[in-house]
């Protein structure tokens, strides 16, 4: 009934599924039954038995932000005690670390100090002062009680209508067509709108009766309780939590004793229909690696002793981030699955405004349950990847860094070329990716790039340079297969597609559009290159399955949309003798049709797709055809480019490019929290057209914008998420940065106030370097190379 509150069931009285009922309940969907199939609350999962640990700190904004609303949220509550987080480092790398990590609070608004080793010592006169070197201090962590955080919660939901009931094991989700309508237990049915899974390490299981894969893998984990140490209970619980994570060890106070949690032990994973408790028998001979670093880092310990401990389950996810979302085909059933006590109140605000508002003010998309490509969600890909996530939980990572296992899975028909070229893989989304060639390591154009910094130089090298290089002087295959493509068709797909983006699609076949999704807030959900085929007919160029998951979810009956990524390849064939180097094939292309355009044609005996586009900011195509004709094209446009001085360029060498003509890139430079005028996208944007989201346009008052900056000193060449000061004050943060080899400036684009146009600094592993806001774009700004 329209109007009606929605009847909400929710499986999991821990904290998660506390917290969302509270956050739901505030909100007005009184409606709320929580059930579990243990006797009370937080009872039989992790909420009971986790020692609540709260870091805010994570390389994730999102991440951060969760963590930030719980400390405040449980601090507002009374069940949380603010003592402070300490991060400490025994070497030099993990010192560097800790000032990439005070970087990252900072950006994310999260007050932190680097701190030395005598200040370390003072905060816990326990340690052996000769080992540490630094510490990283933030005064807003602390330690939250995890089952009073529970009884709070579900007494406030409760008083507004909530009921929790206990001792119910769901063993159905009920539907009916393609909606939930209630969960069935062994004794009872309870009618729903809407069910969500707050299940924890049973989330698996709870997926399995609605056909979801729930890709999490329910992992033990080390912790132990000392012998008391002798010491003064109140000053060891004033100390601030502590990790030292060199040695995947974190520690509590607990009266006189100490508990100690350990990563440092092999990967422990059960499957979840096997769990029948949240905590399994203490396995001491994996613990001993783990007490003896503890003992050499507090020399007090190896009189205390261990006194007690269990190994604990919780969940681990593929890539360490939680699983919050719809599912794909089911209406109406939701999931909030791998959430830690960490972020749980942060994720339970922004599932409560997703489900009752349609759209969360965080950007989730790093979070959302349906990231995932299909070949990421076989049951050996979960199990490995989240296994090898626990042993990596406290390792530095560079931000590039691919996993090394399991290798490869995705490859591009250019494969086996590509690795005679000397390929250097990177992975993402599955895909082996190049990112250079060492078949270029004798390009001239090598000892014309600068040199960089130990950690930015990392997973590159200066071919990436050479090879942007040469793109602009000549030409360049580039291997755009792994973008995510979906065709689109159907009699109504035209509407619908008008509908749901930003610019006008109402064009002849054979044109190209850039265009926007928005939400209903006017929040930037992805840009797409749409290239109209024929009448009924689109190719769509998106970022990702979640473009996939929200067009499907939108699309009428009289509309398909199809992935057909898998099925076919693309060569993007950019640089200024790109035209020539087409002109020595026979061919049906015409060469002649403008910037934009889309056409069938024939290279030689390839049938393709030729779109004249170029994210490189040069002449070229992007050359479409099916997989099986891929090493075919690709053989024909070397062969012919020989007498061109054609190259392979890496994604190295395309990500300088990209930035040089400012072009940016969804969910690094902009997401939901941005409309399409403050991240310079409004060109995309057509007003005289009704589409989604448009209605909240009209109320925006940005204060923000996306900044193209320049760095002063060449060799300072910054990832990204750094913060950004002005006149001494954090103001903003980094998303993309590279290096721009043809105009050899050091780039960076950062989110920052939009009346800043004078310089700043960014704070680079805890050194500040000068940049100042540059205009856009800084190569070729007239479109002359484009549209040659």
């Amino acid at each position: 009934m329209p109007g009606a509150v929605p009847r909400v069931v929710l499986v999991g009285a821990g904290i998660v599924g506390c917290a969302l009922a509270d956050e739901l309940t505030e909100r007005g969907f009184t409606d709320v039954t929580v059930l579990d199939q243990a006797a009370g609350l937080a009872a039989g999962g992790s909420s009971g038995h986790a020692p609540g640990l709260v870091f805010q700190t994570n390389s994730c904004r999102s991440m951060t932000q969760f963590a930030r609303y719980t400390v405040e949220k449980y601090t507002a509550l009374g069940c949380f005690d603010q003592v402070g987080g300490l991060e400490i480092a025994t070497s030099e790398t993990r010192l560097a670390d800790l000032s990439r990590r005070h970087g990252w609070a900072t950006s994310w608004g999260v007050h932190s100090r680097l701190i030395d080793a005598d200040e370390v010592a003072r905060l816990h006169p326990l340690l052996d002062r000769d080992q540490v070197l630094g510490g990283f201090l933030i005064p807003t962590d602390g330690l939250a009680r995890p089952v009073q955080a529970a009884e709070v919660q579900a007494r406030r939901a409760i008083e507004r209508g909530a009921r929790f009931e206990f001792g119910q094991k769901v063993v159905a989700v009920e539907t009916a067509g393609d909606r939930v309508t209630g969960v069935r237990t062994e004794t009872d049915v309870f009618a729903a709108d809407i069910v969500v899974s707050c299940a924890g390490m049973w989330g698996p299981v709870l997926g399995e009766m609605v056909g979801l894969t729930v890709p999490l893998v329910p992992m033990a984990h080390q912790y132990a309780f000392t012998g008391d140490l002798n010491a003064d209970a109140e000053a060891l619980a004033r100390q601030p939590i502590l990790r030292h994570q060199e040695a995947d060890l974190y520690f509590r106070s607990h009266g006189q004793a100490l508990g100690i949690g350990a990563y440092g032990h092999k990967p422990m994973p059960i499957p979840a229909h096997d769990i029948t408790g949240s905590e399994l028998p203490f396995t001491k001979e994996d613990f001993e690696p783990s007490w003896e670093s503890a003992v050499n880092l507090i020399p007090a310990l190896a009189e205390a002793g261990v006194d007690r401990g269990f190994n604990g389950l919780f969940s681990f996810t593929s890539d360490g981030m939680p699983l919050l979302g719809e599912h794909p085909g089911l209406k109406g059933f939701w999931v909030a699955e791998a959430v830690w006590i960490t972020h749980s109140a942060g994720v339970a605000r922004s599932v409560a405004e997703w489900i009752v508002d349609g759209q969360p003010e965080l950007d989730l998309h790093s979070s959302d349950l349906n990231r995932f490509e299909q070949v990421q969600l076989a049951p050996d890909y979960v199990l490995e990847r989240g296994c090898q996530n626990f042993v990596e939980v406290y390792d530095v990572l560079h931000p590039l860094q691919p996993m090394e296992s399991p290798r490869p899975i995705r490859t591009s028909p250019f494969y086996g070329r590509q690795q005679e070229l000397g390929a250097c893989f990177l992975e993402a989304s599955g895909w082996e990716r190049p990112h250079w060639y060492e078949a270029n390591a004798d390009l001239p154009e090598v000892a014309e790039v600068p040199a960089r910094g130990e950690w930015a130089s990392r997973f590159w090298s200066p071919i990436c340079g050479a090879e942007a290089l040469v793109t602009r002087k000549r030409v360049a295959l580039f291997d755009m297969t792994p973008l995510k493509r979906l065709e689109v068709g159907g009699p109504g797909v035209l509407e619908f597609l008008q509908h749901m983006t930003t610019n006008n699609l109402n064009r002849k076949p054979g044109a190209v559009v850039y265009t926007l999704l928005l939400d209903e807030q006017g929040g930037v959900r992805s840009d797409l290159t749409i290239a109209r085929l024929d009448a009924t007919t689109f190719q769509v160029g998106a970022n990702g399955n979640l473009d996939l998951d929200w067009l499907t979810r939108h699309a009428p009956d009289d509309v398909f949309i199809r992935d057909i990524t898998a099925g076919t390849c693309c060569i993007g064939l950019w640089g200024p003798k790109a035209r020539d180097l087409i002109n020595d094939i026979p061919h049906t292309l015409d060469t002649r049709k403008g910037y934009f355009t889309a056409q069938k044609a024939f290279i030689k005996n390839v049938p393709v797709t030729a779109l004249r586009l170029s994210y490189v900011g040069e002449l070229g195509w992007e050359l479409y055809t099916t997989a099986d004709l891929g090493p075919k094209l690709w053989d024909t446009l070397w062969e012919a480019g020989q007498g061109h001085g054609v190259i392979a360029a890496g994604r190295g060498a395309f990500n300088s490019l990209r930035l040089e003509k400012g072009y940016r890139s969804w969910g690094t430079d902009v997401t939901t929290e941005h409309d399409p005028f403050e991240a310079g996208l409004g060109f995309a944007v057509r007003q005289d057209k009704e589409f989604l989201g448009k209605g909240s346009l009209h109320n925006l008052t940005s204060t923000k914008k996306l900044t193209c900056l320049t760095i002063d000193d060449p060799h300072s060449v910054v990832l990204g998420s750094e913060p950004v000061f002005h006149q001494g004050e954090p103001v903003g943060y980094v998303t993309s940065a590279a290096y721009g080899y043809t105009t050899g400036l050091n780039i960076a684009y950062a989110w920052l106030p939009s009346e800043i146009d004078d310089e700043v600094e960014i704070e680079y592993f805890g050194q500040r370097v000068k940049a100042r806001p540059a205009q856009e774009p800084l190569f070729d700004p007239e479109m002359k190379r484009l549209r040659g």
